[in-house]
């Protein structure tokens, strides 16, 4: 997940952050959660060592099982409770409740962007801690972790159940696999609110933003580009194909976008490749945007296959036409929330309660799959700052303030398990 920021404020909506009209009391003076508040500023140290040492052990798409295990015994030494990892590999605690009161989740994601061999060795310069995934999603996980150790320390009672959960699969491919998971079997049915941990940063995301991606591949005989020359191009195909969805118009409220983020092909520069490929990614909060535009490139690629076979004639073009293939890489559901809804506005009133304001915005994390359900979702920023998300060169700025992302998460929990 990437979001963009300037200190301590996310930046999602030129809309100001609606007024705050909590339907849930926010229990900043319940004396244990107060306790709890306290625990997460005064051991903010403790909080930044576990995204310090999560953050080495590598944890590339579809091959989080190392770091699970670590992070499945660090929720265990807490003493949660029924702390196991699921079948598809996410890492569930439970907290029990004193009642039957609402059953909260709080999650941060295990995987990274990062490929197998990736140097994850943190440097730290100053205030600056740097390495790939030292912010996304490391601190996120680290914020559960003190989440889950400040109520247990404080003796926080919630009449509801709270999960501390490290889910998988939330970035690319992994197409949301730990939570499409969770809410679909393993918790199906069970979950009132939601709240991902995700990036640094104080910012909140209520709204969903859908997303489709593809792998377009055109194929061909290939052959010579001079004693072949006459047959219809994969490559040239594909070139068709990028210059028409180039050209696409989208509205820019509500924001809808689309990118050729890969491309793929060739065997030299005297050669018609045998094929050519390219990623293609198409994003928006409003599902119909995302339809239509969706609709659009689907048209052109049709285009350019039958544009670039047409180009061609003669015996040796007809017998060398090219085919096209389009593979999902994955499809991410949109989903609209109010943000009256109440777990919008309790967090917001947690924020006022902690002395800062947010905004609230649309972005496509893991809890774009409650959002589409209809059950109560938000993503938040884990507090600190961060700086080059989903690079090599990603860091993580230690602020003065910092310890406010631990808190707010704290206190959202508390108020939507009902601790008294």
């Amino acid at each position: 997940m990437k979001t963009y920021f300037l200190p301590a404020v996310f930046i999602a909506s030129a809309v100001a952050a609606p007024s705050v009209r909590a339907q849930i009391a926010v229990p900043s003076n319940v004396p244990s959660v107060r306790a709890a508040l306290d625990v997460l500023k005064a051991d903010n140290a403790w909080t930044l060592q576990q995204q310090i040492e999560l953050t080495q052990i590598p944890s590339p798409p579809f091959k989080e099982t190392t770091r699970a295990a670590e992070y499945q015994r660090r929720l265990a030494a807490l003493g949660l409770r029924n702390v196991h990892i699921d079948s598809v590999g996410n890492v569930i605690a439970e907290r029990p409740g004193t009642g039957n009161g609402p059953t909260v989740v709080l999650a941060g994601h295990l995987d990274t962007v990062f490929p197998q061999g990736t140097n994850v060795t943190v440097h730290r310069n100053g205030s600056t801690i740097s390495a790939p995934g030292i912010g996304d999603d490391d601190r996120g996980l680290a914020v559960v972790l003190a989440v889950a150790r400040a109520f247990q320390k404080s003796g926080v009672k919630t009449t509801g159940t709270v999960y501390f959960i490290g889910d998988v699969g939330e970035e690319g491919a992994g197409n949301l696999r730990g939570m499409r998971y969770l809410f679909g079997k393993e918790m199906k049915g069970k979950i009132d609110y939601f709240i991902s941990v995700d990036d640094a940063g104080l910012g909140i995301a209520s709204g969903a933003v859908g997303s489709n991606r593809y792998h377009v591949t055109y194929k061909g005989p290939g052959g010579h580009s001079y004693g072949a020359f006459g047959i219809p191009n994969p490559i040239h195909a594909l070139g068709r194909a990028i210059a028409g969805i180039a050209d696409i118009q989208v509205p820019t409220s509500p924001k809808t976008t689309f990118n050729v983020g890969m491309i793929q092909g060739g065997t030299s520069v005297n050669s018609i490749s045998g094929s050519a490929s390219m990623d293609i990614d198409m994003r928006s909060p409003d599902a119909k945007s995302l339809a239509t535009v969706n609709d659009k490139i689907i048209r052109i690629l049709h285009q350019a296959l039958q544009a670039e076979n047409a180009r061609w004639t003669g015996p040796r073009a007809a017998a060398a036409k090219l085919t096209m293939t389009i593979d999902t890489i994955g499809i991410r559901p949109t989903g609209a929330q109010s943000d009256k809804a109440p777990i919008v506005q309790t967090a917001l009133a947690a924020a006022h309660t902690l002395g800062f304001t947010t905004r609230t915005g649309a972005s496509s994390t893991d809890a774009n799959i409650p959002i589409s359900l209809g059950i109560p979702g938000i993503r938040i920023g884990g507090g600190g700052e961060e700086r080059g998300a989903h690079s090599l060169g990603e860091s993580y700025v230690e602020t003065p303030n910092s310890y406010l992302g631990p808190q707010w998460a704290a206190l959202i929990v508390a108020a939507l398990a009902g601790a008294r």
